[in-house]
């Protein structure tokens, strides 16, 4: 039910609830409590019935823990990139690993890459 929520909302509510989730993780750590979870589904009025927050939450928290990250949740609506998006990734990717190192310092993407 939420992931065809989300589909039909867009990407301003996922990148919006992923905005949410990094400033409600004070300890940086990553990982939302169920608590932090439920109400972050509260503040994008994403309200999903008790007995399917449960189902969604054993989904999201397979190991368990008690807590879910981002990219699990982000993982679980959206499932993994089409090889298309793959191949568009690396491409990118490769023009930004100037020393082709295997690894891009931030440096390097500034000079390539402004947000204004």
């Amino acid at each position: 039910i939420l992931r065809d929520t989300l589909r039909k909302r867009g990407v301003r509510v996922v990148t919006g609830l992923g905005k949410y989730f990094r400033q409600a993780d004070k300890s940086r750590s990553g990982f939302l409590s169920q608590a932090t979870f439920k109400e972050a589904l509260k503040v994008f009025h994403l309200e999903v019935p008790e007995e399917d927050f449960e189902s969604l939450w054993l989904t999201l928290d397979d190991s368990r823990s008690d807590k879910v990250d981002y990219g699990e949740f982000t993982r679980a609506i959206f499932g993994e990139m089409n090889e298309y998006r793959k191949a568009f990734v690396r491409k990118a990717y490769m023009k930004l690993d100037f020393g082709k190192t295997g690894s891009v310092p931030m440096v390097d993407i500034r000079k390539c890459y402004c947000a204004k």
